[in-house]
């Protein structure tokens, strides 16, 4: 009677382990999803910002056409991305083509003057550290969660409930590990 006790009470103690290792990779998981979310809340903000910032560039820049509708289109491809991969893919490009257009922009004194510019420049500076924050936040809770799905015991559950490694926002092109230069 006192092994069956015991056994009985082994199974108990191995199902909570089990139940608190599955809900304790949910939160990590839910937490990431939630710091992906926190980015989106600023990319969101900067895809509104610059359409502004190419219209008032517009009436200062125009024989610099390929330039803004180059920042437009990456701008789009950004705003229509639905996965991280594709939204990672497309913000990429975005951040390459405003650089052009500030190194562009560089160029008309008048532009770098104008009160709507420089009010949109702060705007988006402002966007741009509050997205790398998020980001930063956003890899940090990846790196746990990846790191909690592929330890042991936890990688027997998070195989066996379909657990997949989340994917870090980082940037592929050298160049754009740089920090872009937005002055006016």
């Amino acid at each position: 009677m006192m092994v069956l006790w015991i056994i009985l009470g082994v199974i108990v103690l191995v199902v909570l382990m089990v139940i608190g290792m599955y809900n304790t990779l949910v939160q990590m998981r839910v937490a990431f999803q939630n710091a992906w979310s926190q980015i989106d809340v600023q990319l969101k903000r900067r895809h509104d910002l610059i359409p502004n910032l190419v219209e008032t560039a517009k009436g200062y820049m125009s024989h610099e056409r390929g330039t803004l509708e180059s920042v437009t289109k990456a701008r789009q491809m950004a705003v229509d991305a639905t996965t991280i991969k594709d939204k990672l893919a497309a913000e990429n490009v975005l951040t390459s083509t405003l650089r052009s257009l500030m190194a562009v922009a560089e160029n008309y004194p008048n532009l770098k003057a104008d009160q709507t510019m420089l009010r949109l420049q702060e705007e988006l500076t402002t966007t741009e550290n509050k997205i790398g924050f998020a980001r930063q936040y956003y890899n940090d809770e990846v790196g746990r969660y990846n790191t909690a799905i592929q330890v042991f015991p936890n990688s027997i559950i998070a195989a066996q409930f379909a657990f997949k490694p989340a994917e870090f926002f980082q940037l592929d092109d050298v160049a754009e590990r740089k920090a872009p230069q937005v002055k006016f």
